[in-house]
């Protein structure tokens, strides 16, 4: 007889709902930008959630399902298209996927059933990963799979090494996507969130191994299932790329995944920023990092970001106003920067949720994305390329020679000035430059001939203190 609590996989590996989010994602075949199956361009706008805070919690046992869907009808009005998110949470007790090892909790499996309704009926797409590592290492009894609880494993240090708590995760997968892999509101899977050796007791070559075979587990049940395969990839915490740098091996050209995520820390710039460029500036010093060992046309992508120090340590969130200008200069500087979409912030607030500030400007990044082609956007750092005259702020961009994203962020001393921007490398021609305020979503286009050179000459930054810059090769050459 099956506990009350739980029930076996094969009794829930099903569903009747038809989705109603049309097309699945892939990779542009010829950019590292993302696309559904039917050709039209999709970027990921958006940021964490998990199912224990407060947007999302009421859905358990469907306390309140009528607030969650208005918060996922606010997302959609706000531009998102994107949210991450972990099967379970393992801060607190009673919200773990399993009850025991390969057992299903009724409860949370209808929780992700009426989650991925809600992502099918706005829109909305899901980049999952299947467990919440941080809380489920410091809280490792409680967990499912661990033996002090019934499970195989001795040690999350053992959990890549040890062949029965692989294939637990495995059929964790498995079942995941008999569930729920039917559906166009799964994104993509992040095969492990914050991949390591920690978790093959130091050795890399297990974990190089642990990927292939998780990964091609997946692919083989989705292709029996669905007769094609979701994305997928495996996030790293970026300081340990500096400790360990064979972790890039993995996470960057692994020829098993799909695209790069990384997780955007950094002492005091990110983690307690003093000003809102700090983290802007970091984030584009750690992309760069990361694109230099990426592939080219592999997408790539920060899946979270946020002052964690100040948080965790400290008890504390940043002020408002300050943590607002800190969210938009980081989604700027990420989507400048080469980096798909605007970067995935972790909230690190309390409550964990977003401010209406952050959501105002994911707005204006979405307003901004169909003004650059990024299916055929050949994604370099403009690097020497950019010359910014009489301009005191941070600057970042990229491009290849024919389009540019531009961002400018100023400090106060620049007051509203006007500055002048040279980009060079461009085929001669004529380009439509479009400029946006990235407070306000106000934009502008003008038509602007290169030099014989291919060298723009561009008037930017007088509307105010940030502007974006989409630069694009005119249809119609003069």
């Amino acid at each position: 007889m099956k506990h009350a609590s739980a029930i076996d996989a094969q009794a829930l590996s099903r569903s009747d709902t038809p989705p109603a989010l049309a097309g699945w994602i892939r990779c542009a075949p010829g950019a590292p930008y993302f696309e559904t199956d039917a050709g039209a361009v999709w970027t990921p706008v958006g940021h964490n959630e998990a199912i224990t805070w407060p947007n999302l919690a009421p859905l358990y046992r469907r306390r309140d399902p009528a607030a969650v869907e208005r918060h996922f009808a606010a997302l959609a009005a706000s531009g998102v298209t994107c949210l991450r998110l972990m099967l379970d949470y393992s801060q607190v007790r009673h919200r773990q996927l399993e009850t025991r090892c390969g057992r299903f909790s009724p409860a949370m499996v209808r929780l992700w059933d009426d989650l991925i309704a809600l992502g099918e009926r706005h829109g909305i797409r899901f980049l999952l990963t299947p467990f919440d590592t941080y809380f489920m290492v410091r809280r490792w009894r409680a967990h499912p799979y661990a033996r002090a609880n019934g499970g195989p494993c001795r040690s999350p240090r053992a959990m890549f090494t040890c062949r029965e708590t692989r294939e637990a995760i495995i059929a964790r997968l498995r079942f995941a996507t008999r569930r729920w892999g039917h559906s166009p509101a799964v994104f993509a899977w992040d095969l492990w969130n914050e991949i390591d050796s920690f978790y093959a007791g130091g050795d890399m070559a297990v974990v190089h191994d642990f990927v292939a075979e998780v990964s091609a587990a997946l692919r083989a049940e989705e292709m029996r299932l669905h007769d094609r395969t979701h994305l997928q990839t495996v996030s790293v915490y970026h300081p340990a790329l500096r400790e360990r740098p064979a972790l890039k091996d993995v996470v960057f050209r692994h020829p098993a995944l799909d695209f790069a995520s990384v997780h955007l820390y950094e002492r005091g710039s990110i983690d307690h920023p003093r000003c809102s460029l700090d983290p802007a500036r970091a984030t584009i010093l750690m992309l760069a990092d990361a694109l230099e060992q990426c592939p080219p046309g592999r997408p790539l992508l920060d899946t979270e970001h946020g002052p964690i120090h100040l948080f965790k340590d400290r008890h504390v969130s940043l002020p408002d106003d300050f943590d607002v200008e800190c969210f938009r200069r980081t989604q700027w500087a990420h989507l400048a920067s080469g980096g798909a979409g605007g970067g995935m912030r972790w909230p690190y607030r309390d409550p964990h949720v977003l401010l209406p500030g952050m959501h105002e400007a994911q707005a204006v990044l979405a307003g901004f994305l169909p003004l650059v082609d990024w299916q055929r956007l050949r994604r370099a750092p403009l690097g020497a390329r950019l010359e910014v005259h009489e301009f005191a702020g941070l600057a970042c961009g990229c491009g290849d020679d024919r389009q540019a994203v531009i961002c400018l962020m100023a400090r106060a001393e620049q007051g509203g000035r006007a500055c002048t921007l040279e980009i060079a490398g461009f085929v001669p021609g004529t380009y439509d430059v479009t400029q946006m305020n990235t407070v306000t979503g106000v934009q502008e286009t003008t038509r602007v001939h290169t030099r014989q050179d291919g060298t723009l000459v561009v008037l930017a930054g007088a509307g105010g203190p940030d502007t974006a810059l989409a630069v694009v090769r005119a249809a119609v050459q003069d």
